[in-house]
Protein backbone atom coordinates (compact mmCIF):
# COMPACT_ATOMS: atom_id res chain seq x y z
CA UNK A 1 0.00 0.00 0.00
CA UNK A 2 1.44 3.37 -1.05
CA UNK A 3 1.48 6.40 1.29
CA UNK A 4 0.77 6.48 5.01
CA UNK A 5 -0.75 3.40 6.58
CA UNK A 6 -4.53 3.45 6.66
CA UNK A 7 -6.44 2.27 9.70
CA UNK A 8 -9.27 -0.26 9.86
CA UNK A 9 -11.59 -1.17 12.72
CA UNK A 10 -12.86 -4.75 12.86
CA UNK A 11 -15.52 -5.86 15.34
CA UNK A 12 -16.20 -9.45 16.36
CA UNK A 13 -12.53 -10.06 15.63
CA UNK A 14 -11.45 -12.74 18.10
CA UNK A 15 -11.96 -15.75 15.86
CA UNK A 16 -13.33 -17.03 12.57
CA UNK A 17 -14.31 -14.43 9.98
CA UNK A 18 -13.30 -11.47 12.13
CA UNK A 19 -9.82 -12.82 12.79
CA UNK A 20 -9.44 -13.58 9.09
CA UNK A 21 -10.38 -10.00 8.21
CA UNK A 22 -7.83 -8.61 10.67
CA UNK A 23 -5.16 -10.75 9.01
CA UNK A 24 -6.29 -9.60 5.57
CA UNK A 25 -5.93 -5.94 6.50
CA UNK A 26 -2.50 -6.43 8.07
CA UNK A 27 -1.31 -8.23 4.93
CA UNK A 28 -2.43 -5.17 2.93
CA UNK A 29 -0.45 -2.78 5.11
CA UNK A 30 -3.24 -1.43 7.33
CA UNK A 31 -3.17 -0.64 11.00
CA UNK A 32 -6.05 -2.44 12.70
CA UNK A 33 -8.09 -1.93 15.85
CA UNK A 34 -9.65 -5.30 16.66
CA UNK A 35 -12.56 -5.62 19.07
CA UNK A 36 -14.59 -8.31 20.75
CA UNK A 37 -15.81 -8.90 24.28
CA UNK A 38 -12.56 -10.70 25.19
CA UNK A 39 -10.27 -9.99 22.25
CA UNK A 40 -7.19 -9.90 24.48
CA UNK A 41 -7.76 -13.62 25.18
CA UNK A 42 -7.93 -14.53 21.49
CA UNK A 43 -5.70 -17.31 20.20
CA UNK A 44 -6.11 -16.07 16.61
CA UNK A 45 -5.37 -12.33 16.93
CA UNK A 46 -2.42 -10.81 18.80
CA UNK A 47 -1.47 -7.23 19.60
CA UNK A 48 1.47 -5.77 17.68
CA UNK A 49 2.85 -2.46 16.44
CA UNK A 50 0.07 -2.39 13.85
CA UNK A 51 -2.72 -4.20 15.72
CA UNK A 52 -4.48 -2.76 18.78
CA UNK A 53 -6.88 -4.90 20.80
CA UNK A 54 -9.89 -3.44 22.61
CA UNK A 55 -12.05 -5.59 24.87
CA UNK A 56 -15.70 -4.72 25.28
CA UNK A 57 -19.28 -5.27 24.16
CA UNK A 58 -19.62 -3.28 20.93
CA UNK A 59 -23.38 -3.20 21.53
CA UNK A 60 -22.82 -0.59 24.23
CA UNK A 61 -21.87 3.05 23.57
CA UNK A 62 -18.80 3.21 25.85
CA UNK A 63 -16.85 0.30 24.30
CA UNK A 64 -17.70 1.60 20.83
CA UNK A 65 -16.29 4.99 21.79
CA UNK A 66 -13.17 3.33 23.20
CA UNK A 67 -12.58 1.49 19.93
CA UNK A 68 -12.73 4.74 17.97
CA UNK A 69 -10.59 6.60 20.52
CA UNK A 70 -7.97 3.84 20.31
CA UNK A 71 -7.86 4.10 16.52
CA UNK A 72 -7.20 7.83 16.73
CA UNK A 73 -4.73 7.77 19.64
CA UNK A 74 -2.70 4.87 18.25
CA UNK A 75 -2.98 5.38 14.50
CA UNK A 76 -4.47 8.88 13.94
CA UNK A 77 -7.18 7.97 11.44
CA UNK A 78 -10.14 5.76 10.62
CA UNK A 79 -10.27 4.75 6.97
CA UNK A 80 -12.22 1.49 7.04
CA UNK A 81 -14.72 -0.17 9.34
CA UNK A 82 -15.89 -3.78 9.18
CA UNK A 83 -18.97 -4.50 11.27
CA UNK A 84 -18.53 -8.22 11.79
CA UNK A 85 -19.80 -8.66 15.35
CA UNK A 86 -22.99 -10.66 15.29
CA UNK A 87 -24.90 -13.52 16.87
CA UNK A 88 -27.08 -16.10 15.14
CA UNK A 89 -29.19 -18.99 16.35
CA UNK A 90 -32.23 -20.82 15.04
CA UNK A 91 -35.54 -21.65 16.66
CA UNK A 92 -39.14 -21.93 15.59
CA UNK A 93 -40.52 -18.39 15.36
CA UNK A 94 -42.88 -18.95 18.29
CA UNK A 95 -40.03 -20.13 20.53
CA UNK A 96 -37.93 -16.94 20.41
CA UNK A 97 -38.04 -15.14 23.75
CA UNK A 98 -37.89 -11.47 24.64
CA UNK A 99 -34.35 -12.05 25.92
CA UNK A 100 -33.37 -13.68 22.61
CA UNK A 101 -34.62 -10.62 20.77
CA UNK A 102 -32.84 -8.19 23.08
CA UNK A 103 -29.57 -10.09 22.62
CA UNK A 104 -29.91 -10.06 18.83
CA UNK A 105 -30.70 -6.35 18.72
CA UNK A 106 -27.91 -5.44 21.13
CA UNK A 107 -25.14 -7.23 19.21
CA UNK A 108 -26.38 -7.09 15.63
CA UNK A 109 -28.03 -3.64 15.54
CA UNK A 110 -26.55 -1.59 18.38
CA UNK A 111 -23.19 -3.24 17.65
CA UNK A 112 -23.45 -1.66 14.22
CA UNK A 113 -24.99 1.66 15.19
CA UNK A 114 -22.66 3.22 17.75
CA UNK A 115 -19.30 2.41 16.15
CA UNK A 116 -20.56 3.28 12.67
CA UNK A 117 -21.87 6.68 13.77
CA UNK A 118 -18.56 7.54 15.40
CA UNK A 119 -16.51 6.24 12.48
CA UNK A 120 -18.50 8.22 9.94
CA UNK A 121 -18.09 11.38 12.03
CA UNK A 122 -14.34 10.88 11.94
CA UNK A 123 -14.30 10.10 8.22
CA UNK A 124 -16.24 13.30 7.57
CA UNK A 125 -13.73 15.27 9.65
CA UNK A 126 -10.81 13.73 7.75
CA UNK A 127 -12.40 14.61 4.38
CA UNK A 128 -10.67 11.66 2.71
CA UNK A 129 -13.63 9.32 2.34
CA UNK A 130 -13.66 5.81 3.73
CA UNK A 131 -15.15 2.35 3.53
CA UNK A 132 -17.71 0.63 5.73
CA UNK A 133 -18.48 -3.06 5.19
CA UNK A 134 -21.06 -4.92 7.27
CA UNK A 135 -21.42 -8.69 7.45
CA UNK A 136 -25.09 -9.59 6.99
CA UNK A 137 -26.51 -12.94 5.82
CA UNK A 138 -27.76 -14.40 2.55
CA UNK A 139 -30.77 -15.73 4.49
CA UNK A 140 -32.07 -12.19 5.06
CA UNK A 141 -33.46 -11.94 1.54
CA UNK A 142 -33.50 -15.63 0.64
CA UNK A 143 -35.14 -17.81 3.28
CA UNK A 144 -34.59 -21.57 3.38
CA UNK A 145 -37.52 -23.56 4.73
CA UNK A 146 -35.41 -25.80 6.94
CA UNK A 147 -33.43 -22.92 8.49
CA UNK A 148 -35.70 -21.33 11.08
CA UNK A 149 -33.94 -17.99 11.52
CA UNK A 150 -36.79 -15.51 11.14
CA UNK A 151 -36.01 -13.38 14.19
CA UNK A 152 -32.24 -13.09 13.64
CA UNK A 153 -33.04 -12.10 10.06
CA UNK A 154 -35.03 -9.10 11.33
CA UNK A 155 -31.67 -7.68 12.36
CA UNK A 156 -29.72 -8.80 9.30
CA UNK A 157 -32.38 -7.45 6.95
CA UNK A 158 -32.25 -4.15 8.77
CA UNK A 159 -28.50 -3.99 8.26
CA UNK A 160 -28.91 -4.50 4.53
CA UNK A 161 -31.45 -1.66 4.42
CA UNK A 162 -29.29 0.77 6.38
CA UNK A 163 -26.34 -0.12 4.16
CA UNK A 164 -28.18 1.15 1.09
CA UNK A 165 -29.46 4.26 2.83
CA UNK A 166 -26.04 5.25 4.18
CA UNK A 167 -24.46 4.64 0.78
CA UNK A 168 -26.71 7.34 -0.65
CA UNK A 169 -26.45 9.66 2.34
CA UNK A 170 -22.65 9.79 2.22
CA UNK A 171 -21.88 9.15 -1.45
CA UNK A 172 -20.86 12.76 -2.08
CA UNK A 173 -18.47 12.55 0.89
CA UNK A 174 -16.63 9.61 -0.62
CA UNK A 175 -17.71 7.28 2.19
CA UNK A 176 -18.69 3.97 0.63
CA UNK A 177 -21.05 1.63 2.50
CA UNK A 178 -21.43 -1.99 1.45
CA UNK A 179 -22.26 -5.40 2.90
CA UNK A 180 -21.14 -8.98 2.49
CA UNK A 181 -23.91 -11.57 2.77
CA UNK A 182 -22.43 -15.00 3.47
CA UNK A 183 -24.28 -18.27 3.19
CA UNK A 184 -22.90 -21.31 4.99
CA UNK A 185 -19.33 -20.69 6.16
CA UNK A 186 -16.89 -23.01 7.88
CA UNK A 187 -16.29 -21.13 11.16
CA UNK A 188 -16.24 -22.01 14.87
CA UNK A 189 -19.96 -21.09 14.90
CA UNK A 190 -20.65 -24.24 12.87
CA UNK A 191 -18.14 -26.60 14.44
CA UNK A 192 -21.00 -28.91 15.55
CA UNK A 193 -22.93 -28.76 12.26
CA UNK A 194 -22.63 -32.00 10.25
CA UNK A 195 -20.59 -31.72 7.06
CA UNK A 196 -23.49 -32.95 4.93
CA UNK A 197 -25.81 -30.29 6.32
CA UNK A 198 -23.28 -27.55 5.59
CA UNK A 199 -22.78 -28.77 2.03
CA UNK A 200 -26.54 -28.97 1.49
CA UNK A 201 -26.86 -25.23 2.16
CA UNK A 202 -24.83 -24.40 -0.96
CA UNK A 203 -25.92 -25.12 -4.54
CA UNK A 204 -22.23 -25.67 -5.26
CA UNK A 205 -22.02 -28.17 -2.42
CA UNK A 206 -19.12 -26.11 -1.11
CA UNK A 207 -19.60 -23.89 1.92
CA UNK A 208 -17.46 -20.77 1.97
CA UNK A 209 -14.27 -20.45 3.99
CA UNK A 210 -13.09 -17.58 6.16
CA UNK A 211 -10.72 -16.63 3.34
CA UNK A 212 -13.62 -16.40 0.88
CA UNK A 213 -15.40 -13.90 3.12
CA UNK A 214 -12.18 -12.01 3.85
CA UNK A 215 -11.49 -11.67 0.12
CA UNK A 216 -14.97 -10.20 -0.40
CA UNK A 217 -14.42 -7.66 2.39
CA UNK A 218 -11.04 -6.66 0.99
CA UNK A 219 -12.55 -6.19 -2.47
CA UNK A 220 -15.30 -3.90 -1.18
CA UNK A 221 -12.82 -1.96 0.96
CA UNK A 222 -10.68 -1.23 -2.09
CA UNK A 223 -13.36 -0.90 -4.81
CA UNK A 224 -13.37 2.87 -5.26
CA UNK A 225 -16.70 3.20 -7.09
CA UNK A 226 -18.72 0.41 -5.46
CA UNK A 227 -21.23 1.53 -2.84
CA UNK A 228 -24.65 0.37 -1.70
CA UNK A 229 -23.85 -3.17 -2.78
CA UNK A 230 -24.80 -6.42 -1.03
CA UNK A 231 -22.18 -8.93 -2.15
CA UNK A 232 -23.44 -12.50 -1.80
CA UNK A 233 -20.82 -15.12 -0.95
CA UNK A 234 -23.07 -18.14 -0.70
CA UNK A 235 -22.29 -20.56 -3.52
CA UNK A 236 -25.24 -19.20 -5.48
CA UNK A 237 -27.88 -19.84 -2.83
CA UNK A 238 -29.46 -16.41 -3.37
CA UNK A 239 -30.14 -17.15 -7.05
CA UNK A 240 -32.93 -19.66 -6.54
CA UNK A 241 -33.95 -23.20 -5.59
CA UNK A 242 -31.62 -26.20 -5.67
Amino acid sequence: MNGPRKTAIVTGASQGIGAGIVKGFVERGFNVVANSRKITQSTEVAASDHVALVDGDIGEPAPAAKVVETALSRFQSIDALVNNAGIFFTKAFTDYTAEDFRSLVSTNIEGFLYVTQLSIKQMLAQKTGGSIVTITAALADNPIRGVTASVPMITKGGLETVTRHLAMEYAKDGIRVNAVAPGAVYTPLHRETPKGVMEGLSPMGRPSTVKDITNAVMYLTEAATVTGDILYVDGGAHVGRW
